[in-house]
This record gives C-alpha cells, sequence and structure tokens, in this order.
C-alpha cells in the first residue's frame, strides 16, 4: 500500500510538473504573439484618447472602462469563436479578412488627413454630454476598437497557429486580456495626466509642484502628438497588413521590392537595423496612404463632386 501511495505521489507530481511546464509555455507563447501585434497595440493606444479628449473629467475614466469592456467582448466574444472556428476549417480566409481591416484603417488615417487638409474636421465633442451622447462616443470607439481587436488577435493567432487547438484558445484568452489592460491602462494613465499634474502643483513640495505644472503643460502637445501618431500608425499599420498579405496571396512583387529596399540599407554601420525598419514602416505607410486615399475618394471626394451644382 506504501508503495502505491509513493508511485501515486510520484504520478501527482509528474502531473503538476507538467502542468508548470505547459503555463510557462502559454505566457511564453502569449508573450511572443502580443509582441507580434505591437504595432496594432500602438495604434490603438494612440487612437482612444481623443474619444474622451474635451469631456467633463469625472465622465473620462468611466467611459475609458465602458470602451475596454466593450474591447474584451470584442475579442472574447464575438473575434475568439470567429477566427477560431476560421483557423480551424477555413484558414484560407484569415488573410482577406486581415486585409479588409488593413483597408479599413488605412481608409480612417487617410480619412483624418483629408479633413485636415479640406478643412472638414469632426466638431470636437461638448465638454458637457448626455446620456444619449455619452452613449453615442462609447459605440464609435468600440466599433474601431473592433477593426483594431481582429487585427491583433488576427496576428496573434498566426503567431500560434502550430499550437494545438486547445493551446491557441488559452494563449488567445490570455492575449485578448493582457493587451487589453495595457492599452486602456495606458489611456487612462494619459487622460488622466492633467489632473495628476493639477493635484500635484497644489502640493506643499516646490518639486512635487514644478512637475505638476510640467504635467499640465504637457497634456495638450502629447494628446497632439498621439492624434498624430494614431493617423501614422493606422497608415503603417493598415499598409503593413496589406503588404503582407497579398505577399501570402502570391503577388510578390511589392514586398520584395520593400526587402530589397531594406537590404540596401541594412549594412550600414551602427544604424543598419533602424534604416531597414524604418524603410518598412514608410513603405507600409505609402501602401497605406495610397488604398485609403483611393477608398476616401470613392466614399467622400466622388459622391460630393457630382452633388455639387453647377456653375
Amino acid at each position: 500500500m506504501a508503495g502505491g501511495l509513493v508511485a501515486l505521489l510520484d504520478d501527482i507530481a509528474a502531473l503538476a510538473k507538467l502542468a508548470a511546464a505547459s503555463i510557462d509555455d502559454v505566457g511564453a507563447a502569449a508573450a511572443r504573439a502580443s509582441a507580434k501585434a505591437t504595432g496594432v497595440v500602438i495604434d490603438d493606444t494612440a487612437v482612444t484618447p481623443r474619444y474622451v479628449q474635451g469631456l467633463q473629467a469625472e465622465r473620462e475614466l468611466p467611459i475609458i472602462k465602458r470602451i475596454a469592456l466593450g474591447s474584451v467582448r470584442n475579442k472574447l466574444l464575438i473575434i475568439l469563436p470567429v477566427i477560431m472556428l476560421l483557423s480551424q476549417f477555413l484558414p484560407w480566409l484569415l488573410t482577406p479578412i486581415l486585409m479588409i481591416g488593413g483597408a479599413y484603417l488605412a481608409y480612417e488615417g487617410a480619412e483624418k488627413i483629408w479633413e485636415a487638409v479640406s478643412g472638414h474636421q469632426e466638431a470636437e465633442p461638448a465638454a458637457v454630454i448626455d446620456a444619449k451622447q455619452e452613449d453615442s462616443i462609447v459605440s464609435g470607439a468600440i466599433a474601431t476598437d473592433f477593426i483594431l481587436s481582429a487585427e491583433i488577435m488576427v496576428i496573434a493567432l498566426n503567431e500560434v497557429a502550430d499550437e494545438p487547438f486547445v493551446s491557441r484558445l488559452v494563449i488567445l484568452i490570455v492575449v485578448a486580456l493582457l493587451i487589453t489592460g495595457l492599452v486602456y491602462g495606458v489611456v487612462a494613465l494619459i487622460v488622466k495626466m492633467d489632473d495628476i499634474g493639477l493635484r500635484l502643483s497644489q502640493r506643499a513640495s516646490s518639486g512635487a509642484q514644478a512637475v505638476g505644472r510640467a504635467l499640465v503643460k504637457a497634456m495638450p502637445v502629447l494628446l497632439s502628438v498621439l492624434s498624430t501618431v494614431g493617423i501614422a500608425a493606422m497608415l503603417w499599420v493598415g499598409g503593413h497588413i496589406i503588404l503582407g498579405g497579398i505577399d501570402e496571396l502570391g503577388w510578390h512583387g511589392p514586398y520584395d521590392l520593400v526587402h530589397h529596399l531594406e537590404d540596401a540599407v541594412r549594412e550600414v554601420a551602427g544604424v543598419g537595423g533602424v534604416l531597414a525598419w524604418l524603410v518598412n514602416t514608410l513603405a507600409s505607410a505609402l501602401v497605406g496612404l495610397v488604398v485609403g486615399a483611393v477608398i476616401v475618394g470613392v466614399m467622400h471626394v466622388i459622391p460630393r463632386r457630382r452633388g455639387a451644382p453647377a456653375h
């Protein structure tokens, strides 16, 4: 009996080690998959603060919380089941779906540039809003998040495509929760930076007051920079997805040209890696701008000209 107990304990220990190894593997795979989606994460983080810019301070965090919960629902209840089924039964559909999302991101980035150039920028939200207006803001943010979340989840899925079904599922759940927490945690910190600065400026310490004043002054600049980064990231990420997609679908010429340009600068001493990254990023942004501009033309410019009164 004692021997049987020892054998049972050995089996339990072996299972515990196996479970621990599996957890480590899932963690490592989730981290690797999350890293691959960094570009879209930056885009998501840069885009979201504009939805609460200018609103009353006490509504900023509740709105961000609602958007974050919507993002989790997007990822876990809609996107995850769909991409898991597609990856299992129709994996060839993932690339075209990803490219459609990339084209949408490129369109959003190009549309922001068009609005700035043409003077048709969207009006800033009023500082005080009612429940209906808040619902509209949250709905718009969640709709944009859906596209970005889909890109994140598919990119992460591509990174762990060789894992068994259950492992893929667990890894993608971890990625969804990890990235949502990271993105909206950073967004919450950004939008409350001026409030933090204001409180620090009221402290007795002169050092704290100086830091607080600096934070308050830096907030408008940071939001402006984030808005620009968000537009650039939409074009860059969207263009990169389109480039990679057409290469995967069999048209290798465009991405081969980009790789050739990367190779031409990669050997530059000290900065070759940075230059190669810049070449890839600029090429992707250019593709995103071209694709986005075409869609903007179809959606906005051509209909407006057709509807213009004759002179």
